[in-house]
């Protein structure tokens, strides 16, 4: 860190002092990491230039899988993308206290692997130049068409609802002036924290919040749709909206609780990312697990008493067949380890929720993998042997990129904006105990004694 910078951040309150380090004090580790990363990236990229040029015969798709790990990334990112902005907006909209730390950070994963997602299909594309061909030529009726509508107006509403919220800190970097300051000043958008400007704000944040929340629902409910729409073995069901909704916000709960243990280790944020936080979230994460396998019961047991011949193979694939590791091992790291583990309030903590957040966010990967690749291998007609797909170094590679790039890109996010709400923050502390007690006491009966001077 500069000299010059350092007396800067110096004068501002502690606080901020704290919160903006990161953005000015970066340490060989970050750099050596994000270059690894970057290497992944660029390897990522070699591979999808060969099967660009040489066709999906690169990759292990086949007939009839052609989808394979490309959809299951498309469907499985877009799942993690709720973790911000719908866990924030709920959290906003029922005025939890608890939320001020831990809402930027979700908000950032939504907006960078919202985008990582949304790429995943035309990756699938042995011709991507024909992607707009879903805008120019679709029909209403078409699952994808509606897809492609939604996943945009969803990014563009994270997007502003990430921005609006940030507006105050950038008004606090512009003013310390620690770094790029015709930037920071562009962002700010001549914000002055007057009394009326954040009157306006919180008005504005208000409104987006309750905005946001059906926009995320209608989300992974047209992608649940694009397959409950086909009628294909296991995917023809109506239980598949709400199923896909709760799995988006049971990983996105996985993420968020990964990127707190995270960020608290890397940048010292014990004192925002507290234990009451983890305890909380490893409530919530509780609670899913329990819809979780409540969901996966109902989804497999009506296909189990109805019979039908096709969706019994596949079933039977999953259940005990060629598929039984990963529907076993999904079910392990969706249920069993998150359900024990998160149960027992000593087991809520930093490590204990990383352990639960890593194995879910593998466990629901896991189950998109269990929804697309045996019902693909297996279609309503009979075939003499079921039969298989298995990814190629093509795939593994595109595959290793994207997640190297996403989290890539939220390291860089950490080092150009506040990872914490710093105006939040300090609202937060400004709340005196009196505004607490009434709030409070607004929903409390009187005291026997007080209600009998009363009347």
């Amino acid at each position: 860190m500069r000299g010059d910078v350092a007396d800067k951040l110096a004068t501002l309150p502690p606080d901020e002092q704290r919160l903006l380090r990161p953005l000015v004090d970066t340490s060989p580790r970050f750099y050596l990491l994000a270059g690894a990363l970057g290497l992944v990236v660029l390897w990522g990229m070699v591979a999808y230039s060969l099967q660009l040029r040489f066709g999906l015969g690169r990759t292990g798709l086949n007939r009839p899988e052609y989808w394979g790990i490309y959809i299951i990334d498309f469907v499985f990112f877009i799942g993690i993308s709720h973790a911000g902005t719908l866990i924030s907006a709920i959290l906003r909209v029922s005025k939890a206290e608890w939320r001020r730390s831990i809402t930027r950070s979700a908000e950032f994963i939504t907006v960078l692997v919202l985008g990582f997602g949304a790429i995943q299909p035309v990756i699938d594309l042995g011709r991507p130049d024909r992607v707009l061909n879903v805008v120019l030529h679709g029909h209403l009726r078409s699952p994808l068409l509606w897809d492609v509508v939604s996943i945009g107006l969803y990014l563009t509403a994270s997007t502003i609802y990430l921005y609006i919220p940030m507006i105050p800190d950038l008004a606090i970097i512009r003013d310390a002036g620690i770094k790029a300051p015709r930037l920071y000043r562009l962002l700010a958008i001549g914000y002055r924290d007057t009394s009326a400007q954040r009157a306006r704000l919180e008005r504005v944040i208000g409104v987006l919040a309750i905005m946001v929340i059906p926009i995320a629902v209608s989300v992974h409910t047209i992608i649940g749709w694009i397959f409950a729409m086909t009628l294909r073995p296991m995917w023809h069901s109506t239980i598949f909206g709400p199923y896909f909704v709760m799995g988006a916000i049971y990983s996105g709960i996985a993420a968020i609780l990964v990127a707190m243990v995270v960020l608290r280790r890397a940048y010292g944020l014990e004192q925002y990312f507290k234990p009451i936080h983890f305890d909380y979230m490893g409530r919530l994460l509780l609670l899913f697990s329990l819809l979780w396998f409540y969901f996966t019961l109902a989804e497999y047991l009506t296909a189990f008493y109805g019979g039908e011949p096709a969706e019994m193979r596949t079933f039977w694939a999953k259940v005990a067949g060629p598929f039984a590791v990963p529907f076993w091992a999904m079910v392990v790291c969706c249920f069993v380890i998150p359900l024990v583990l998160m149960c027992r309030r000593r087991f809520r903590t930093p490590r204990g929720t990383l352990i639960a957040g890593l194995s879910v966010v593998v466990g629901m990967w896991l189950e998109r993998f269990n929804i697309v690749v045996p019902t693909s291998v297996n279609p309503r007609w009979e075939m003499e042997s079921l039969a298989r797909y298995l990814p190629s170094w093509v795939e593994l590679s595109i595959l290793a990129a994207t997640f190297a790039g996403f989290i890539l890109l939220y390291m860089v996010a950490t080092k150009f904006f506040p990872i914490v709400s710093i105006w939040e923050m300090k609202e937060g502390r400004e709340q005196s105990v009196r505004d607490v007690a009434e709030r409070v006491a607004s929903y409390l009966p009187q005291p026997a004694a007080s209600a009998a001077a009363a009347d």
